[in-house]
């Protein structure tokens, strides 16, 4: 097959830890051919939708993993798969992109499916499992935010569309900066806050379970650093093998049929305790660790389910 990725700078990728870069290895290794291009080359034009890039090839050698032909210009719906692949944020730059690729649904399988990218963003689609999540109130008006702290006294405050952990706080029943971070916040942003009943089991650690066509596959466990709230590896959470509890399957059982109906092949759930707090579409990653630890070849389980759905 003929696969595109659409993706940050891949020059730039830790080899031993990114999955894009782990992806595009397997699909080389099963005969397919790879282009690559940043969301910034992508176009419209003329009914075409289009991407300035180059044909590459990978190897697992840490600064010289990527070498690239000639850039050229191709039509995208010449290709067999098109990976989202771009890490967030969310933001008007990453939904214009969805709207592009969501054009080429005749000829070409975007993965995950872009219609649903945009539609169920990480922290938005949890709202439809309100019995498996803490929890949760979504708003910008500082008073509904200082109810929902009232009650439940200890809470997690984060941007509403952030990621890798950036801009996440822990406010404890004796903290007194709502008010503050409420108005830097908005200061900058127009995006509403999300507030989340804390959770005291992410000191064992916040697991990532990664799901392919709606099914578990496994999951590792990032524990967060000394002192630290944030569990996210960007940050310096660290992983662990660990496995499937049967609160996690319950979990995935639960989601799994909307991940395969809505198109979306490969996701990251992240699971604190016995609640789900995020599910992840847009970039998810932790294939590589969770390869490790587990010995099993999740690149190629994302490759089978691709393969089988373009038949």
């Amino acid at each position: 097959m003929k696969i595109a990725f659409q993706m940050d700078p891949i020059g730039d990728v830790n080899i031993n830890a990114d999955s894009s870069f782990r992806l595009a290895e397997e699909a080389q290794a099963r005969g397919h051919e790879l282009f690559f291009y940043t969301p910034d080359h992508l176009a419209y034009q003329e009914g075409r939708i289009t991407a300035r890039g180059y044909d590459f090839t990978v190897q697992r050698v840490q600064g010289d993993h990527a070498h690239f032909g000639e850039e050229r210009e191709v039509d995208l719906a010449d290709f067999d798969v098109v990976w989202l692949r771009q890490d967030p944020p969310f933001d008007m730059h990453y939904i214009t992109s969805t709207h592009l690729l969501d054009r080429l649904k005749e000829t070409t399988l975007v993965v995950n499916d872009p219609f649903w990218v945009r539609n169920y963003p990480e922290k938005l689609m949890v709202l439809d499992f309100p019995q498996l999540t803490p929890p949760t109130t979504i708003a910008r008006d500082l008073s509904t935010i200082k109810a929902f702290k009232a009650k439940h006294g200890d809470v997690i405050l984060k941007p509403l569309y952030g990621n890798g952990g950036a801009g996440v706080f822990r406010l404890d029943a004796n903290d007194r900066n709502l008010t503050s971070l409420h108005e830097l916040f908005t200061g900058f942003s127009r995006e509403p806050l999300i507030v989340q009943k804390f959770l005291p089991a992410v000191s064992k650690g916040d697991k990532r379970v990664i799901l392919v066509d709606g099914e578990a596959v496994g999951a590792i466990n990032r524990v967060p650093a000394e002192g630290e709230t944030r569990s996210n590896m960007h940050v310096g959470g660290r992983p662990e093998k660990v496995g499937l509890t049967e609160r996690d399957l319950e979990i995935c059982a639960a989601i799994g049929p909307l991940l395969k109906e809505k198109g979306q092949v490969f996701v990251g759930i992240d699971v604190i305790g016995d609640y789900l707090t995020e599910i992840n579409v847009t970039s998810p990653t932790g294939i590589q660790e969770l390869e490790r630890f587990d010995g099993v070849n999740i690149a190629g389980k994302i490759w089978e389910a691709i393969e089988a759905r373009r038949g």
